[in-house]
Order: structure tokens, then C-alpha cells, then sequence
């Protein structure tokens, strides 16, 4: 059976989303100034702070529905490394969603 509709819409999701319209509600220049906070811990490779001792994750090219989840949770305490959660209790929607397009626009 032929479904030539359905070959066309995925066609098209698969085009969007390799093209970065997932990042669609986020706005990259905004979230590259959003996203200045976090660039000392989440752009260097191999990061660990020192206490409590754990791996930093760099987040270039991260995929921003990720982000957005992490972020998420964080604010909502689902998440508890203080320092995070202490960032992104001020954070909007539109904020995160910002910061997350702008990591997932960033190539390594």
C-alpha cells in the first residue's frame, strides 16, 4: 500500500529537523547572552568542580529538548545540584528554551 502523504511528512520532520527546527521556539542570539552564565562550567571539556566532586557535562550540541528537560527540573527541585537549581530558579520558559537553542546550535 502506498501512502504517498505520509512519505511527504517525513519527508519534512526529517528535513526540519536536521535543518534545526526543533530549536523553533528558541531564539540562538538570545540564548547565547542567556547562556553567558553557564559557559564557564558547560564549555569546557572534561570539566569537574572540585566539591562536591562530579563531571560537568559540555552541552555543545546537546539536543535543546534535553536542555529544556534538565533545566526544568532543576527549577522544579526534581534535580538537586545547588548550583543549578540556584540557576535556573529565575529562568522563564522562553529563557530556557533561549539557552537550549543556542547549545544545540553549537557545533563541535
Amino acid at each position: 500500500m502506498n501512502h504517498p502523504h505520509l512519505f511527504a511528512l517525513a519527508l519534512g520532520l526529517g528535513t526540519a529537523l536536521a535543518s534545526g527546527a526543533t530549536q523553533a521556539d528558541g531564539n540562538v542570539e538570545a540564548g547565547k547572552i542567556k547562556a553567558l552564565p553557564c559557559m564557564g562550567c558547560h564549555a569546557i571539556e572534561g570539566a569537574y568542580s572540585v566539591y562536591p566532586s562530579y563531571r560537568v557535562p559540555k552541552l555543545s550540541g546537546q539536543h535543546s529538548t534535553y536542555v529544556i528537560a534538565a533545566l526544568k527540573a532543576y527549577k522544579a527541585g526534581q534535580r538537586g545540584h545547588k548550583t543549578m537549581v540556584a540557576q535556573a530558579a529565575t529562568l522563564s520558559d522562553q529563557d530556557m528554551q533561549d539557552i537550549a537553542a543556542y547549545f544545540a546550535s553549537i557545533s563541535e
